[in-house]
């Protein structure tokens, strides 16, 4: 089964539109993936959802978050290898990736290029982890 890391920015757009980043979403929830957390990252889920959205879709995106991290794997953080990324917020992505031997699910390819390279990652789009989950 694939093992994926999903950025805060597939997550956050697919608890809150419709899209490829939804069905990436819905996947998780039906676990046709193996979804790899750190702590950072979990940490960063509830802290992009509880700034960004207002109070009724911030409750609503909390408890599902609560449900996805149910369903996910807990990462350690063994190897680190900062930095890899010209935007540092995406250092503890990468090393979720590394660590989790997972590929790394974003809409931010531009700025993980380097590390997919260097670390022999896969850094897919959320259309691209759809086609390749199929």
């Amino acid at each position: 089964m694939i093992r994926a890391v999903v950025d805060t920015n597939v997550l956050f757009t697919g608890l809150t539109r419709l899209g490829p980043e939804a069905r990436v979403v819905d996947l998780w929830v039906a676990r046709k993936f193996v979804p790899c957390v750190s702590t950072a990252l979990a940490l960063e889920y509830e802290d992009v959802l509880g700034r960004k959205l207002g109070p009724e879709k911030r409750r609503r995106s909390l408890a599902a978050l609560q449900a996805l991290l149910s369903r996910a794997e807990f990462v350690p953080i063994w190897t680190r290898v900062r930095p890899m990324s010209p935007d540092p917020g995406d250092d503890f992505l990468i090393e979720a990736a590394l660590n989790g031997r997972a590929c790394l699910v974003s809409q931010n390819l531009k700025d993980l290029k380097v590390a997919e390279a260097a670390l022999n990652i896969s850094v897919l789009s959320a259309k691209q982890f759809l086609l390749a989950l199929e």
